[in-house]
């Protein structure tokens, strides 16, 4: 087994004063209940357990994992839609967790979300004016004396929209336009961190492009943070800074673009490289493919230890005595959550740069 040199799990690449969101040990388990009119909680689903990181100004940090392994639990967690069962998230040096629905008001201004699916995320029954607009109905302030209606029209034209449409209704556009909707309503009360969950997943490749295009462009523009959740591996490299991999609720390898896509240490990580589609069927035969065995364990009843090492090939017996913490290892370079870290080449150079 590999020792440790460094906890280094959460640190960014830069200075801690620019750090504008904390994540510390969060957990959020729901009750698993039993009966009708006496109920009783029977367990807890884990779906997220115990989570850290940290989130730089002008940083995107990507959130990757199957279905299931706690991304979306935790963006809901970051927005303050979902309670913490444990830890700690600070926004701007401030504690998120306890505070009164008018403090948590407040603090939503410095911290927005853009939704998955465009079709569900917009009122049918308002129209874009008022989609867009509704934020400065609620903090009147924003607008700092300017007329709300042209404040509109300027966040549609921001988007990439038209903004003679500012009176269309959203099953007027695109799939692509109403995601631009919903970005533009982030924008609204310039947030400091913006919580992208699976923003495109709904779209399509080419739409997808434009939209990831469009987030880089705005990042600059209004100096955003990104924690961007999604499945897409391509995605998440070509948009982030730092991408965390998760697993069944625990984050499992933490590092930087090249770290995580030119040299990962993680066994689960490089089971998903190994994955991605190959677009030179060529190159099909020179890549080492991982078939995981088995199906994901159930996040009511993780495994002891590790949590992957059930369908680990290399999982030995301290892996199921001694959970593994994301850390440095004598053979990693970044943090990685298992006892026999090493890098494995599951996909070559140039196949890294096609995704």
């Amino acid at each position: 087994m590999s020792t440790t040199t460094e906890v280094q799990g959460q640190q960014g690449p830069a200075a801690h004063d620019d750090v504008v969101l904390e994540v510390r040990d969060v957990k959020k388990h729901f009750p698993l209940t039993q009966g009708i009119v006496f109920q009783r909680t029977i367990g807890h689903v884990k779906a997220v357990d115990g989570v850290s990181f940290e989130l730089h100004k002008g940083e995107t940090l990507g959130v990757v994992g199957e279905s299931g392994c706690g991304k979306s639990t935790l963006g809901r967690l970051l927005m303050g839609l979902e309670t913490p069962t444990d830890g700690s998230i600070k926004l701007l040096g401030r504690e998120m967790a306890g505070l009164k629905p008018s403090e948590m008001r407040r603090m939503r201004r410095d911290i927005q979300i853009v939704l998955q699916d465009p079709y569900s995320s917009l009122d049918p029954r308002m129209t874009v004016g008022d989609i867009v607009g509704e934020p400065f109905r609620i903090h009147k302030d924003a607008l700092e004396g300017r007329d709300e209606r042209q404040a509109v029209r300027d966040l549609l034209d921001v988007v990439g929209l038209n903004p003679d449409h500012i009176n269309r209704y959203p099953h007027q556009f695109s799939g692509g336009q109403r995601q631009r909707i919903g970005i533009a309503r982030s924008l609204t009360l310039r947030p400091k961190v913006l919580v992208c969950d699976e923003p495109v997943s709904a779209l399509d490749v080419s739409v997808q492009a434009q939209v990831v295009n469009l987030f880089e462009r705005l990042q600059e523009e209004f100096g955003l943070s990104y924690v961007f959740i999604a499945h897409d591996l391509s995605v998440v490299r070509h948009i982030s800074d730092r991408v965390m991999v998760m697993y069944l609720g625990k984050a499992v390898e933490l590092g930087n673009e090249d770290e995580i896509y030119g040299t990962p240490t993680h066994p689960y990580t490089q089971a998903l490289l190994s994955a991605v589609p190959v677009p030179d069927p060529r190159m099909k035969d020179r890549r080492d493919q991982i078939v995981l065995q088995g199906d994901v364990p159930s996040p009511a009843n993780p495994p002891s230890g590790c949590r992957f090492r059930t369908r680990c090939w290399k999982a030995e017996d301290v892996c199921a005595e001694e959970e593994p913490l994301l850390q440095i290892r004598d053979r990693s370079d970044h943090p990685s959550a298992c006892h026999f870290a090493a890098p494995r080449d599951v996909i070559h150079a140039d196949q890294v740069e096609d995704l």
